[in-house]
């Protein structure tokens, strides 16, 4: 009975002793199953990261690269544009030296100019109280066959009107004393002693209501002292009288090969030889057609027009008008300018101290 007891209380023993163990294994069953599902999903969230940080990494290298592409454009453009600063920093030193030599070669120009004698060239007619500070700029006496046409109206013997009127009931010798008259011989003498030296002729008229060929008609040889001499002392003798007629002095040179002409004038024409009465624009004009001693300030102008229309040398002769203008004809200046202008020729109107 004590042996069966003890037998029974083994059993018991070990079946606490196997409950036990069976425990502990199921324990450890449970811990290590456990322990594998964590890992599992901590595996996972591993990869998952690991992928995004290869995929950032992608990402980072391709910003990369582009940055150092972009990097090397803007080299390139800043290299560009160092070599373009250089070109321009040497054209600009290059600018410099030229604008200092030729400011240097100005320089040296101005001293030879400064300490150079100016030359007088010789007059071929003696004009005595004539310097070459009173020459006139840019008028320059030149031509193969030269015509110099005077105003030898009444009007030329003054430059104010009063005194022309008051002069024309004067004597021949009063008319003749004249300051504007005086000045015209003055202004002659100045053409005639520049005149070209070689290949050049030279006719010399005077026209009022009439030509008047001064020095006889024919042409002479500028180098001729005794035919400019003889201009000159036929223009003395003549007194200034009568109406303008600068068609009369047009028709004495217009058939006969004029290359230059030189007109000295006071203003427009007062006189023409036109057939007015059968011309529309001068129907309003009486003075032109017999009606009237007066003349207004628009037929001048319209008689100027038709006088060059009709009788003038033509645009291929060079026209030069030295006017001394008389109060009350402001249309005479425009003109005359007109004229030259279209001949290549000049109009000056000198200072009453010329010549």
């Amino acid at each position: 009975m004590r042996q069966r007891r003890q037998t029974e209380g083994f059993n018991l023993a070990f079946l606490d002793i196997m409950s036990c163990g069976l425990g502990a294994i199921v324990l450890v069953f449970m811990l290590v199953k456990h322990n594998v599902d964590n890992s599992v999903v901590e595996t996972d969230l591993l990869k998952a990261e690991l992928t995004q940080l290869e995929d950032a990494q992608a990402r980072l290298r391709q910003s990369i690269d582009e940055t150092k592409g972009r990097i090397g454009d803007q080299q390139k453009e800043i290299s560009s544009a160092t070599s373009e600063k250089s070109r321009v920093e040497n054209r600009i030193s290059e600018q410099r030296q030229s604008f200092a030599d030729k400011q240097q070669r100005l320089s040296e120009l101005k001293k030879s100019i400064e300490s150079t004698v100016p030359s007088k060239p010789q007059d071929v007619l003696e004009n005595q109280g004539i310097g070459e500070e009173n020459y006139v700029m840019g008028l320059k006496v030149e031509g193969r066959k030269i015509a110099i046409l005077v105003d030898a109206s009444a009007s030329m013997t003054d430059d104010f009107l009063i005194n022309v009127i008051r002069r024309k009931n004067a004597s021949a010798a009063e008319k003749q004393k004249g300051p504007k008259w005086n000045r015209t011989i003055e202004i002659v003498r100045w053409l005639l002693a520049r005149l070209p030296k070689k290949n050049t002729s030279v006719k010399v008229v005077a026209f009022n209501e009439r030509a008047i060929p001064l020095g006889g008609n024919a042409w002479h040889s500028s180098r001729s002292l005794t035919i400019q001499s003889a201009v000159v002392r036929d223009l003395q003798k003549l007194v200034p009288s009568g109406a303008t007629n600068l068609q009369r002095g047009l028709k004495s040179i217009s058939r006969e090969g004029v290359t230059n002409v030189y007109l000295i004038t006071d203003g427009l024409p007062t006189a023409g030889d036109s057939s007015y009465k059968s011309l529309n624009p001068f129907a309003s004009c009486s003075s032109l057609t017999g009606s009237s001693h007066t003349i207004s300030g628009d037929c001048r102008v319209k008689l100027f027009r038709q006088s060059v229309l009709e009788s003038g040398p033509g645009s291929a002769v060079t026209v030069n008008v030295i006017l001394l203008p008389l109060d009350g004809d402001p249309e005479a200046s425009p003109e005359y300018w007109g004229w030259t202008a279209k001949t290549g020729g000049l109009l000056i109107s000198p200072a009453v101290s010329w010549p």
